[in-house]
């Protein structure tokens, strides 16, 4: 890799890590799809290097979160707990299917996602706030969304936040910086699983690990000034864009 190169690499974590810290996602959601239009590496080989950049930058976003709007600690250990168990049953059946159907089932699992978020945003009439739902409803929600996260190397938040501003009535900042909370350690799980299968660019993830840590703050910022409907319509957005990324690679 040459230094150009490398401070390219940056640069593109700048931008992955802001819109990680925006929407709460740690930036893998729209690394995936870049590092396959970009680099050219196939689903899993760009799953797998976009997680070392994810992890990194989901624990700092979730401080970052924690910071803003206090995550209660219950709640963030067994979203936690139950995603982390889940993600690397993910991960295993992720490296055992074909990287072609599994890139076009995750656009269409976005696509659909999106779709679900903005119907709630027009129907929903009650502003979201904490969760209405007592914790134990978070565990299938743990297990669920890790599964889906260690399948497509996401960590899981992508499915969790618009389950709970749905489902459990949590706003879109408070559903976000619960989400981290389980998408730091499935993340974690899942990176070691694509690593161990040989499904890892170290050289590219790192870089792009560094520009993220660097810019995430300011996406966190920026998540906590918008109001709550312009920044649910923007996490749709993201979504339909990253699955057309995908659709269209």
């Amino acid at each position: 890799m040459s230094l150009l190169q490398f401070f390219l690499d940056i640069g593109l974590g700048l931008v992955l890590g802001c819109l990680g810290g925006l929407f709460g996602i740690g930036g893998g959601l729209i690394a995936i799809p870049v590092l396959g239009l970009l680099f050219g590496l196939d689903q899993h080989l760009a799953q797998g290097s976009a997680l070392v950049m994810v992890v990194p930058n989901v624990l700092l976003a979730l401080r970052r979160y924690h910071q803003h709007n206090r995550i209660d600690l219950r709640h963030a250990l067994v979203m936690a707990g139950t995603g982390f168990c889940a993600a690397w049953l993910g991960a295993q059946v992720a490296n055992l299917l074909d990287a072609e159907r599994m890139r076009l089932a995750f656009g269409g699992f976005l696509l659909a996602l999106a779709l679900w978020t903005a119907l709630r945003l027009f129907l929903r009439r009650v502003p979201g706030g904490e969760l209405r739902r007592p914790w134990p409803w978070l565990v299938p929600l743990g297990v669920g969304s890790g599964v889906l996260g260690g399948l497509f190397g996401v960590g899981g938040a992508v499915l969790a936040t618009p389950l709970l501003t749905t489902l459990f009535g949590a706003s879109q900042v408070v559903a976000q910086g619960l989400s981290l909370a389980l998408a730091a350690p499935s993340a974690a799980v899942s990176l070691a699983t694509y690593a161990l299968h040989g499904r890892v660019d170290w050289l590219l993830g790192i870089p792009l690990a560094i520009g993220g840590l660097l810019s995430i703050g300011w996406g966190v910022r920026m998540a906590h000034v918008l109001p709550e409907r312009v920044l649910g319509l923007l996490f749709c957005g993201f979504l339909v864009f990253c699955a057309l990324l995908l659709v269209l690679d």
